[in-house]
């Protein structure tokens, strides 16, 4: 093999192990700035050593044994004087003669603990949702700040900030790069969900910018998830969350025109929604309710997608379904934006008067104050209900409120159909 071929597959085989690597050297270190740099100084020794030697057989064993061996080298290169540099040390020699074999053994264990523990470090409630999202897709995705800035429509000095304080809370917070156990596993994995689901939902649908969606937060969040759904199988939400994203990307190319306009759920052609996804979003669905967990939030929010791919157009959907699921959902996870979208649900087969009376309950909310959804949801249940004037109003309001082009194009034009 030619050396800038072998130097093309090392980078390949360095982008697919650069995640657990991490993960492992963090867990060691404790210290994800080290870590990700010992991977790096990993990467050069192989592109220095593989021309020369043939590409070994356990890539991530060989990646891992050399980067823990530049662990070793500075221990030993500050005299260790540190108690917990003397430990390393002492743990490491053992592993140094290891066979690569054995070094891949003891990097794998039931749970995958290194690379949940680096997920869930990432993701640790300390840091702020939006640090969270850039830190996960730094660590576990791999991407270039310059990659994350361009994917969330933000600046590079914005995003490597966000980053840089999320490192450092996570170390004051003293995360231990593990797996939580039992009660805390529970309360810690709503953060990790949140952030996968939040990266895939502004993939798909963007909240600013001139696209509907975007394809790599989309395609990162639906890796991220299987990612976690291949190291906790039995986690009824998990699989919940599995569920819903697959189901929600089965709909990704109906979602706007050949114009690139937006087509809203109810007016999209259900021939273009991917089969293949919904049918693993269904068979996800199955097994979180099997495993007991048909109440938890993210199964119920799958379930709700479900009522939709199963129906062969909007009218033949199970409204009334929808509409008790996003009751159930309502009760255990109480928020605004769901009892809009319970309005929304509700205005289906109880009529726009239902849904007007909902969201006035909700109307006074901080959190809708500036929230698109609402006046543009107002707007349709008024249009509905036969009353063009005022629901014109609201169409305008909430393309006022919207930060996405396409959108607020949708927005106008069923503002300007009122009048006709």
């Amino acid at each position: 093999m030619a050396a800038d071929e072998t130097h093309r597959a090392i980078e390949a085989v360095f982008r697919i192990e650069r995640a657990r690597l991490i993960a492992a050297l963090a867990r060691l270190t404790r210290d994800v700035d080290r870590a990700e740099e010992l991977a790096q100084e990993a990467l050069l020794i192989a592109l220095a050593e593989w021309p020369k030697s043939g590409v070994p057989d356990n890539l991530g064993a060989w990646l891992t044994a050399a980067a823990k061996r530049r662990v070793i080298d500075g221990a030993r290169h500050h005299a260790m004087r540190e108690r917990k540099h003397a430990e390393i040390a002492r743990e490491l020699d053992e592993e140094r003669d290891m066979s690569a074999e054995a070094v891949e053994a003891a990097l794998d264990d039931p749970l995958g603990d290194e690379l949940l523990g680096l997920i869930f470090a990432a993701c640790h409630p300390v840091i702020s949702p939006e640090a969270r999202a850039a830190l996960t897709l730094r660590l576990v995705g791999g991407l270039t700040v310059e990659e994350i800035a361009r994917a969330f429509l933000s600046n590079e000095a914005t995003i490597a900030a966000r980053i840089t304080r999320a490192k450092k809370a996570i170390a004051k917070a003293g995360a231990q790069f593990e797996v939580p156990r039992g009660a805390e596993l529970q309360a810690r994995l709503g953060s990790v969900l949140e952030v996968v689901y939040l990266i895939f939902n502004e993939g798909y649908a963007a909240t600013a910018g001139s696209s509907l969606v975007r394809p790599p937060l989309c395609g990162e969040g639906q890796r991220l998830r299987r990612i976690l759904a291949g190291l906790m199988p039995e986690q009824p939400e998990v699989l919940g969350l599995l569920a819903l994203v697959e189901i929600q990307a089965s709909r990704l190319t109906a979602r706007a025109g050949p114009d690139g306009r937006f087509v809203p759920l109810t007016e999209q052609n259900r021939a273009r929604w991917n089969q293949l996804l919904i049918r693993r979003g269904l068979n996800a669905l199955d097994r979180a309710e099997e495993l007991g967990g048909a109440g938890g939030p993210y199964v119920l929010q799958a379930a709700l997608a479900a009522c939709h791919a199963r129906a062969r157009s909007a009218e033949e959907a199970d409204w009334q379904r929808i509409a008790g699921l996003y009751d159930r959902l309502g009760r255990i996870m109480p928020s605004p934006v769901v009892e809009l979208n319970r309005a929304v649900a509700h205005s289906m087969p109880f009529g726009p008067e239902a849904g007007l009376r909902l969201v006035d309950e909700i109307a006074d909310a901080a959190v809708l104050r500036n929230y698109a959804p609402l006046p543009a949801a107002r707007g349709d249940f008024l249009f509905r209900a036969g009353r063009p004037d005022e629901a014109r109003v609201q169409f305008g309001a909430a393309a006022a409120l919207s930060s996405n082009e396409r959108e607020r194009d949708f927005l106008l034009a069923r503002a300007a159909a009122c009048s006709e």
